[in-house]
């Protein structure tokens, strides 16, 4: 049973695409295999969704960049005394392979985007209920076809996004674990504080407490006002203790 809730807020444009790529991709494996019309629907809406996302703006050079980055910070932690070398020599060769194998791949999303039945779906997602067989006779088709036929077709598409995924999981691995959760405290609801170099916040409360954080900020400085869920009800304590990371 889950007794804290982990909060995670991006301070930047860039954190704030690959914090949104990351949800819909996991998203994307959530229910498979694909069985039926609502399986299929949530698979080709995240699909869309994404697509849009690589429609916006260069994800992979963004990506690129902060791979090479972290490379470089990882340099700079070699001549510290103490440190496991083995461990940033296993680190950099891995963003290094990983920005070689993105820089290979076919442009963001082209395998999806090339495909019909991912087009046909996507333009019918917009309107109310326009998914329907008989909007789309070739969505039902295609789900009366052998499952193992589905799979493989599903399996291509997700393959397709592999050097994104890879990529994406461990530069936000890096971010993540660039800061431990520290101990902090609120007084009535409220808490701000400096966040030089700061991509993302990290915050962890108690699941008793039945409060939300509301975040704003941007790569200098942030604020943090502390809400009941129950806006009726609910209250804030005076002191208010949780957990922040500033990675």
């Amino acid at each position: 049973m889950h007794t804290h809730v982990l909060y995670e807020h991006p301070l930047n444009e860039k954190m704030r695409t690959w914090l949104r790529i990351e949800f819909l991709l996991n998203q994307l494996n959530a229910q498979l295999p694909l069985r039926d019309h609502a399986t299929a629907l949530h698979f080709f809406r995240n699909a869309g969704d994404l697509l849009d996302i690589f429609e916006r703006g260069d994800v992979r050079s963004e990506l690129i960049k902060e791979l090479d980055r972290q490379q470089r910070k990882l340099q700079a932690w070699v001549e510290v005394p103490g440190v496991d070398q083995e461990m940033i020599a296993t680190l950099r060769q891995k963003l290094k392979a990983c920005s070689s194998v993105l820089l290979a791949a076919p442009r963001m999303g082209q395998v999806l985007r090339e495909d019909r039945l991912i087009a046909l779906v996507r333009q019918r997602l917009s309107i109310p209920g326009g998914c329907c067989s008989f909007d789309l006779p070739s969505l039902q088709l295609w789900l009366y076809l052998p499952q193992e036929i589905r799979d493989e077709q599903v399996n291509g598409w997700i393959a397709s996004l592999e050097p994104l995924n890879q990529a994406l999981r461990l530069v936000l691995d890096l971010v993540r674990n660039s800061s431990a959760l520290r101990k902090q405290t609120s007084l009535n609801g409220f808490y701000q504080d400096n966040a030089e170099d700061t991509d993302l916040l990290r915050l962890q409360l108690n699941l008793a407490d039945g409060l939300y954080p509301q975040i704003s900020g941007h790569k200098s400085r942030f604020a943090i006002r502390f809400l009941p869920l129950d806006s009726e009800k609910g209250s804030v304590p005076e002191r208010l203790d949780f957990e922040l990371a500033c990675c």
